[in-house]
C-alpha cells in the first residue's frame, strides 16, 4: 500500500511544470566586474600554487641532509599543491557541466 502510495506521489510531482530557466547574467555592469573577481581569484590561486611548489621544493632541499622529515613533508605536499591546481584550472569546466 505504501508502495502505491509512493508511486502516485512521485507521478503527481512529476507532472507538475517546475519552472527551470537558464541562468542569465544580470543587466547592467556587475556580469564585467564579477568576471574581474574571478579572475582575480583565480590569477591569486595560481600565484598560491606555484609559491606552495617552490616552497616544497626548499623544504626538499633544506631536508636532505640530517632533517629527513622536512624532506618528507616537502614530497607529500606536491600532490596536495597539483590537487589544488586540478580544482582551482578545473572549477568552471565542472560548474559548467553540473549545470547542463
Amino acid at each position: 500500500m505504501l508502495y502505491t502510495l509512493w508511486g502516485k506521489a512521485q507521478s503527481w510531482v512529476s507532472q507538475q511544470l517546475v519552472p527551470d530557466p537558464p541562468p542569465a547574467a544580470p543587466p547592467g555592469k556587475l556580469t564585467e566586474a564579477t568576471n574581474i573577481i574571478l579572475g582575480w581569484m583565480k590569477w591569486g590561486g595560481l600565484v598560491g600554487a606555484v609559491g606552495a611548489l617552490i616552497a616544497a621544493g626548499i623544504m626538499m632541499a633544506v631536508g636532505r641532509r640530517n632533517r629527513n622529515n622536512m624532506a618528507i613533508e616537502g614530497a607529500v605536499s606536491i600532490p596536495w599543491v597539483v590537487a589544488g591546481l586540478a580544482v582551482i584550472l578545473g572549477s568552471a569546466s565542472v560548474v559548467g557541466f553540473l549545470l547542463q
